[in-house]
C-alpha cells in the first residue's frame, strides 16, 4: 500500500506555527473500530502528529463512524497506510529507538522513558495488543501506562491521546516547544 491521504488525495495541512515535520507519529496496528481510529486522528491533527494505519483494518478508512469520530479534522490529517508491519518499518526507517510500543505487558513506565520530537508511538488492535513477534523483537520498546491492581488496558484512544500529552509535557519542560497565550501550541517559538 502506498502512503494516501483520507481526503481523496487532497494535501493535508498542518496547524498554524508548525513546520512540515510531525510532532510525532502514531501508528495503529491492525486497528479494528472506525469510531476508535477516529478519535485518534483527530488528536494527531488537533497536536500535529501523523497517524499512521497498519493492515489489515477492521473498517473502511471511508467507514462513516469513522469520519464521525474524526468530525470535520479527518480530511486535515495527514495519514498513512501500510500493508504491513514490514511494510511499514521499511517505509518509516527510524532507528529502534525512536519507536515506543504501548503494550499492557510492558514492564518500562512511560513516565520513564525520554520522548524526542518525531518519535514513533506504536499501538495495537483493540481485542489483542501487539502481535508477540513485534514486542518480542523489540523488548527494550515496550512501555505502557501503570493501571491499578486487577485492572487490563484503558481504551486505545485514551492511552494514544495520554501518550501524545506526555510527549508534548516532555518537549515543553526541555523548551523544546512553546505554548502561546492562547493556548496553542507553538512549534518554532522556544521558550
Amino acid at each position: 500500500m502506498s502512503d494516501r491521504s483520507s481526503n481523496d488525495g487532497a494535501p493535508h495541512t498542518r496547524p498554524t506555527g508548525q513546520t512540515g515535520r510531525p510532532l510525532f507519529h502514531v501508528v495503529l496496528h491492525e486497528p479494528e473500530i472506525p469510531n476508535n481510529t477516529g478519535n485518534i486522528g483527530r488528536t494527531c491533527v488537533a497536536t500535529g502528529c501523523d497517524l499512521h494505519l497498519i493492515h489489515p483494518l477492521g473498517f473502511d478508512v471511508n467507514d462513516k463512524a469513522c469520519r464521525r469520530a474524526g468530525l470535520d479534522y479527518w480530511p486535515r490529517l495527514a495519514v498513512k497506510e501500510h500493508a504491513t508491519w514490514n511494510a511499514y518499518r521499511a517505509s518509516c526507517p527510524v532507528p529502534g529507538s525512536r519507536v515506543w510500543l504501548f503494550s499492557t505487558k510492558a514492564k518500562q513506565s512511560i513516565f520513564d522513558i525520554e520522548m524526542l520530537r518525531g518519535d514513533h508511538l506504536v499501538f495495537g488492535k483493540e481485542s489483542a495488543g501487539l502481535p508477540d513477534d513485534v514486542r518480542q523483537n523489540m523488548p527494550q520498546q515496550l512501555v505502557g501506562f501503570p493501571l491499578v491492581t486487577g485492572e487490563r488496558s484503558m481504551n486505545v484512544a485514551t492511552v494514544v491521546c495520554a501518550a501524545v500529552c506526555e510527549g508534548i509535557r516532555q518537549l515543553y519542560v526541555r523548551k523544546e516547544i512553546g505554548i502561546n497565550d492562547d493556548m496553542r501550541l507553538d512549534y518554532d517559538r522556544v521558550v
